[in-house]
């Protein structure tokens, strides 16, 4: 069985911030508008998860699986 997306949006947050965005601040200068992007989508998401938003939730959870290194 699948998880469900509140378990899987956390998850999915924490890849971003903790993989994804130290790769992308390596880069430096070029690396900021994918940086800017991928701040609003977790932003998104966090206030999506606060307020049960699940419409907004699954929004946010297809943006941040679009990230990658």
């Amino acid at each position: 069985m699948g998880k469900s997306l509140g378990e899987a949006l956390p998850e999915e947050m924490a890849r971003v911030r903790d993989e994804v965005m130290p790769a992308y601040r390596e880069v430096g200068a070029p690396g900021a508008f994918a940086l800017e992007m991928m701040r609003q989508a977790l932003d998104g998401a966090a206030k999506a998860l606060a307020g049960g938003d699940t419409i907004a939730a699954a929004h946010w959870y297809g943006e941040l699986k679009g990230f990658s290194l």
